[in-house]
């Protein structure tokens, strides 16, 4: 037994000397670029004006079956696998993985891009790009145009570092903020996932990037995502897990679409033939290609090709040569499986191989100076105000003291480090921010990491202003890697079993001890302080923000993150971000969620929806957030425009009723209180952010279309629309006392 375990432990060790010898000469061999467009000079007429989708057929005729299944895969396993881990492990960087290149038939490969907040994937001359707050603060702007606009800059961004497969928008649904990941995505309400995907595949594809929403479907978990089986009925799956990933589809016709890696009902996503084709394809018409997560993203070829699986992702593993040809001896598939499959891929790829490009995407684009202000003014869009007692904005005034207090005071702390993350030239710090406001001007400006308590209570009474900063960095928070192996033993033990690596779920939303002695020891002292909270999701105050008088939260805000901070702290920029997401009064109250679990349900409600219909005490409401302006919202009104019997339209006014510029965020609700069946009390169906000058009124147009006031019926399978008095109502968060509410229900 003895000799065995040695055995194991010898051919284990070998084999992870191999592949750090094989990284380590990855490192350093120059890889050829290839050219991810057609080439214009085999072709008489302009590639724009070939019809890309007979040219797919034509050279899927031409191929040999190994050629097909070339097709099939990112790169083979053996030049992929040392420049995977060379270029992470020693550059940092995600190298250029070349997918379906077929030189006999002059077919150009494809490149994988993650860029959840900038381009991940960078060629050999560029070390840096624009890096934007991530997905979670895009999203507390509530501004679709803005998310657009950063997508617009990355998708070029990618192109000039020689990519064209952007692995963006995540769009999974924040079920519970423990959440590993949740800084990558939009919050935990399907409309708002939904409107910011289109958005973002929209931005992607306008620079001929194929866009791929991930992950479908159901990750909601990160320390267990290899392992976990998750179980949902069919209502709590169209109705709240998918309905977003179905709008995206069928309105942004994004390329492509990435599958997770959990089970749904015991099938792994990647090969579920429920998802992949009769939910995904027959029922929503998808035509582009579903490619798998990077490794374990399937693990059965033959059962994946039946589910309708494309291409396996980063390299060839279970779609190998042998597999399908044997499974195709077997009789367990069928050539025409593997001809649909590779020719879906090759329509839609071929579009971009073959587009007109109207600008040229050089090098010179990355971290174009319009880049770089789009992402500070991102950064200031997305920050939320979530309490201020009368004393923010801090005065900018000489021969003041301003300390900045806290490990992250000065942390370059742009988010994860994982597949999300993007190198920047620089990034604006908390401290940053703030000195740099204050340069032509006769103030102190302190920096203070809190380490010794003694010495910054006697610094915090000398203070005019404290920015107190806390939070968290990627080691709390963010992708989770792990080995498979120790993945499992975890989730079957349902508690961590080894040593936890970096990253991963938070299993408190507490802050951390350190900061939170910090709050309560420095607000005894000063009461002129704002507390800054770095972060992806919510956390849990209640320990101490009775003691401050001001709490902001500036998420993981980007390379231009300090000087963000630093306009919205001193008034420059009004604050005019949203919770994208509702804070629980009790952390008990959330769904159950455990990091560490194999199996798991997914109930039908969460969060506003949950808390409302159960009536459990919040501590801040969904689309909440503060300005330094007052804005009085009334006139909610049908629109004399209701012509559309599949449309319902509605106006309200709005008017700055303050001395101060700012943009207010408007949210229309449904109201299904009437329903006969088990239903939210209400639902996000619409969204305006405006901008007003002091004493301005507009008026707003809010659509419901009436296909998104029904419910999947189980019994019958397919959507129906209830023939109650809906209610509607309207207002700057989805807290009651907010929402003013039409005169009286609509019959449909």
């Amino acid at each position: 037994m003895k000799a065995t375990k040695f055995l194991k432990f010898l051919v284990i060790t070998i084999f992870v000397f191999l592949i750090i010898i094989f990284s380590v000469v990855s490192y350093n061999i120059d890889y050829k670029m290839y050219d991810l467009k057609a080439d214009q000079n085999l072709y008489s007429q302009n590639l724009w004006e070939i019809n890309t989708d007979s040219l797919s057929e034509k050279l899927l005729s031409m191929m040999t079956l190994e050629e097909k299944i070339d097709q099939m895969y990112g790169e083979k396993m053996y030049k992929s696998i040392p420049k995977f881990f060379g270029n992470f492990i020693l550059k940092q960087k995600f190298p250029h993985i070349y997918a379906g290149r077929n030189k006999r038939l002059n077919i150009p490969p494809w490149v994988l891009s993650d860029g959840p907040r900038g381009a991940r994937v960078l060629n050999k001359n560029i070390s840096s790009v624009t890096t934007f707050p991530v997905a979670m603060a895009r999203a507390a702007s509530w501004n679709t145009l803005l998310e657009y606009k950063v997508h617009d800059v990355i998708s070029k961004e990618m192109r000039a570092n020689k990519t064209n497969y952007a692995a963006t928008p995540c769009i999974n649904l924040l079920r519970h903020p423990g959440w590993g990941r949740a800084q990558e995505t939009y919050g935990e309400d399907p409309w708002l996932l939904g409107e910011f995907g289109i958005a973002a595949v929209k931005g992607i594809e306008k620079n001929n990037v194929m866009a791929c929403p991930k992950h479908f479907a159901l990750n909601s978990i990160e320390n267990s995502r290899w392992v976990i089986d998750v179980s949902i009925n069919e209502r709590a799956l169209r109705e709240v897990y998918l309905p977003h990933f179905k709008k995206v589809i069928q309105k942004g016709k994004p390329a492509s679409i990435m599958s997770a890696y959990n089970k749904v009902r015991g099938k792994y996503s990647g090969s579920n033939h429920e998802l992949l084709t009769k939910i995904l394809r027959n029922d929503w018409g998808f035509k582009g290609f579903v490619s798998t997560d990077w490794m374990y993203g399937i693990y059965d070829g033959i059962e994946a090709i039946n589910a309708g699986l494309n291409v396996e992702m980063p390299w060839q593993d279970e779609y190998s040569y042998n597999i399908i040809k044997k499974g195709i001896n077997d009789n367990h598939i069928n050539l025409n499986q593997i001809d649909s499959l590779v020719l879906t891929t090759l329509k839609t790829r071929l579009k971009f191989a073959y587009s007109y490009d109207s600008i040229k995407y050089d090098e010179k684009l990355i971290l174009n100076a319009s880049h770089i202000d789009l992402a500070r003014t991102v950064a200031e869009e997305s920050m939320v105000l979530i309490k201020n007692e009368d004393i923010l904005p801090f005065e900018i005034s000489k021969n003041i003291k301003v300390g900045v207090i806290g490990d992250l005071a000065n942390l370059e702390n742009t988010g994860d480090m994982g597949s999300s993350n993007s190198s920047s030239p620089y990034v604006i710090t908390p401290f940053q921010g703030i000195k740099n406001l204050f340069d032509n001007i006769n103030t102190d400006v302190f920096l203070d990491d809190g380490n010794n308590l003694d010495e910054t209570i006697k610094l915090a009474k000398k203070l005019d202003q404290i920015i107190l900063v806390v939070g968290y960095t990627y080691e709390d928070e963010g992708e989770y890697v792990m080995s498979r192996g120790q993945m499992l033993k975890s989730a079957e033990a349902k508690e961590l079993v080894g040593i936890k690596g970096i990253g991963g779920d938070r299993e408190s939303l507490k802050l951390n001890k350190k900061d939170e002695k910090l709050i309560k020891a420095i607000s005894k002292v000063n009461k002129n302080i704002v507390v800054v909270y770095v972060g992806g999701s919510a956390i849990n105050m209640n320990n101490w923000i009775d003691d401050v008088p001001a709490v902001l939260f500036s998420w993981y805000s980007g390379m231009e993150g300090g000087n963000a901070l630093a306009s919205i702290i001193y008034g420059l920029v009004n604050p005019s971000g949203k919770l994208p997401f509702t804070i629980a009064k009790n952390d008990s109250d959330y769904p159950y969620f455990n990091p560490y679990t194999d199996k798991i349900n997914y109930g039908y409600y969460h969060g506003y929806t949950l808390f409302e219909k159960f009536n459990k005490k919040i501590a801040y409401p969904f689309g909440y957030g503060l300005s330094y302006s007052s804005f009085k919202i009334d006139n909610f009104r049908l629109s004399e425009d209701n012509t559309d019997k599949n449309i319902i339209k509605f106006k309200v006014d709005i008017k700055n009723i303050s001395k101060v510029y700012g943009k207010e965020v408007v949210q229309l609700y449904v109201g299904f209180e009437n329903s006969q069946i088990d239903r939210p009390l209400k639902l996000l169906r619409d969204f305006k952010k405006v901008s007003l000058n002091p004493g301005e009124e507009k008026t707003l147009l809010f659509k419901i279309e009436k296909n998104d006031l029904s419910y999947y019926n189980e019994i019958e399978k397919k959507w129906m629309t209830e023939n109650i008095k809906y209610n509607f109502y309207v207002g700057n968060s989805s807290e009651n006392n907010s929402l003013i509410k039409y005169k009286e229900g609509i019959d449909i």
